[in-house]
């Protein structure tokens, strides 16, 4: 379907409405109270190019045009169509121009948090951290803006989204070798779902990632954590995970590689292993005298 007509409609709907925006501001606009009819309008006449421009794939023009609604529903003290309106133009960016859209929902964010509206604030710092991790791979800012999302998700009493996000920057620490943080996570986390009947299977899933990051750092401090998630949450002990775990340190301490390699295509052999344990049980093989191999 051609569009192409529609972009030239919200041009000249953008024109019309920057000429009322100017008027509004007028001497005799201002004198006889039309202004703020007329900002209203321009408005709506943002909104409605804003939505023409997203049916001709201008993701730029569409997220200007959002965000000049938005300021000017600032100016109105409409927070909340001001809020609305940063987000749309955030969403519109998204396809163009992602710093754009990190800044749009940014000031979104700023204007929830000072309505208290801090779930949705939070659901806006996943979004960024989502465009950081796919668009600009900056794994770093991603990992800041899901701890944001997740200390507004605390707060609100929301510990299921709070623990969500927390596991994303479990996974993204430990990749960065940043294993302190990451065992603090999914101790914290596994502790916090290992009462709850309809979350505790998670939990041995949990205290694995926190032993292959102890078993990273130092192979004692793996088996002190095993002997400890056994005592706090004795189901794990019968655990196809835990079970994983004992052969591993077995065959570190005999600096057997080939036991190593064999548990571990064992355990895939029924659950599969994704990347990331891929990786770290990789680099726990590596402290085995010599081996550069794989796990296969």
């Amino acid at each position: 379907m051609d569009n192409s007509g529609k972009e030239k409609e919200a041009i000249q709907l953008m024109a019309d409405a920057d000429k009322k925006v100017k008027s509004s501001g007028s001497f005799l606009g201002g004198m006889f109270g039309g202004g703020h009819h007329k900002v209203e309008e321009a408005c709506e006449m943002y909104c409605r190019a804003a939505n023409m421009f997203k049916m001709a794939k201008n993701w730029s023009a569409a997220g200007n045009a959002f965000c000049k609604a938005a300021r000017l529903h600032m100016q109105l003290q409409n927070k909340h169509d001001c809020a609305v309106g940063f987000i749309d133009a955030g969403n519109a960016y998204k396809k163009s121009d992602p710093n754009e859209a990190i800044k749009c929902l940014n000031a979104a964010i700023d204007i929830y948090t000072d309505m208290g509206r801090f779930t949705i604030a939070a659901k806006h710092h996943i979004n960024i951290a989502e465009i950081y991790e796919s668009e600009m791979v900056d794994i770093e800012k991603a990992i800041a803006h899901y701890e944001q999302a997740a200390d507004y998700y605390k707060g609100e009493e929301s510990n299921s989204s709070a623990n969500k996000c927390l596991l994303k920057v479990g996974a993204y620490c430990a990749q960065l070798e940043q294993y302190q943080k990451a065992i603090e996570i999914y101790e914290q986390v596994g502790a916090n779902t290992m009462d709850n009947p309809l979350l505790k299977y998670s939990a041995k899933e949990y205290f694995f990632k926190a032993s292959l990051c102890h078993f990273i750092v130092d192979e004692l401090n793996a088996k002190i954590a095993v002997e400890k998630y056994e005592e706090m949450f004795p189901a794990f002990s019968d655990s196809r995970e835990c079970k994983l775990l004992k052969k591993l340190l077995e065959a570190h301490e005999e600096q057997n590689s080939e036991a190593f390699t064999e548990a571990v295509k064992e355990f895939d052999s029924i659950s599969r292993l994704d990347q990331w344990h891929t990786t770290l049980l990789l680099r726990i093989k590596k402290t085995i005298q010599g081996d550069e191999g794989d796990l296969k």
